[in-house]
């Protein structure tokens, strides 16, 4: 299975986006995307709207 990274930046807090750069195994970017969104989400409480992803990219081996 493809390993791919996702970088983006999310709502931390009052005018503030903190960058995240994470790394995983997907079959594709877009199930890679929804497990980041899924991930930064649920740790930080956010709605989607407040996670941005800047790319995804397949990750070097």
């Amino acid at each position: 299975m493809p390993t791919w990274k996702i970088s983006g930046e999310f709502y931390a807090r009052r005018n503030c986006w903190q960058p995240f750069a994470k790394v995983h195994e997907a079959s594709t970017a877009d199930a890679a995307r929804e497990w980041t969104v899924s991930v930064i989400g649920g740790c930080h409480s956010l709605p989607r709207r407040l996670i941005r992803i800047a790319s995804v990219e397949p990750a070097p081996a």
